[in-house]
């Protein structure tokens, strides 16, 4: 079975918030090519904008979105990345499409301020949460509801995960290959990426 990760990006994304977790899924594919030649690829990812419009990353990275939220599709694994959110919050189409996206998903997670759009759909309520370090004061003003939880790499809650800032959005990602695809494909996609995965 092959899941579809889609990655929302927007004008002032965090770049390794999105990239990270793109990183993890596709070398986690190309990892399983290899350890199972005959099998589907477990993960098929692109990254959705609003429009088909280039939009420009916080550090100034312009990107092209693979698909809009008008041809997205089914979205398996939904994964919503942080920067400076503040527009995306003000936008009621995005946290319209975000809340019914992650409605029909398997799961939806989030990386750093990502958590904030998450919250503005209300789907944090009564969960535990967190997000960037610097940002947990304002996840627990804007969303009472959320019980924010710092000191956390990434928090699973079952369909919600939220994972804390930037780097931490690559740990969270492994941890969801070994979820949905198993412990050996996330350890050797680790190492493929030479990447030092630390556990929450």
């Amino acid at each position: 079975m092959t899941r579809t990760v889609g990655i929302y990006i927007f004008d002032n994304v965090e770049v390794l918030d999105f990239a990270g977790p793109y990183e993890v899924f596709t070398c986690a594919s190309r990892m399983a090519a290899k350890m199972a030649p005959d099998a589907p690829l477990p993960f098929a990812v692109r990254t959705i904008g609003a429009s088909r419009a280039p939009v420009r990353a916080r550090a100034g990275l312009v990107l092209h979105p693979e698909t809009a939220f008008a041809d997205a599709g089914h979205i398996d694994v939904l994964v919503v990345p942080g920067g400076v959110v503040d527009a995306e919050l003000a936008r009621p189409e995005v946290i319209a499409w975000i809340a019914a996206s992650a409605s029909r998903a398997e799961l939806t997670a989030s990386v750093c301020t990502g958590a904030l759009l998450l919250a503005e759909t209300g789907m944090l309520d009564g969960l535990e949460a967190t997000t960037h370090w610097d940002d947990l004061d304002a996840l627990r003003a804007g969303w009472p509801k959320v019980k924010v939880a710092d000191g956390r790499r990434w928090i699973d809650t079952g369909r919600v995960v939220t994972s804390a800032g930037i780097s931490a959005g690559i740990d969270m990602s492994l941890h969801l290959v070994a979820r949905l695809a198993g412990q050996e494909l996330a350890e050797r996609t680790a190492h493929l990426m030479d990447y030092d995965w630390r556990r929450d």
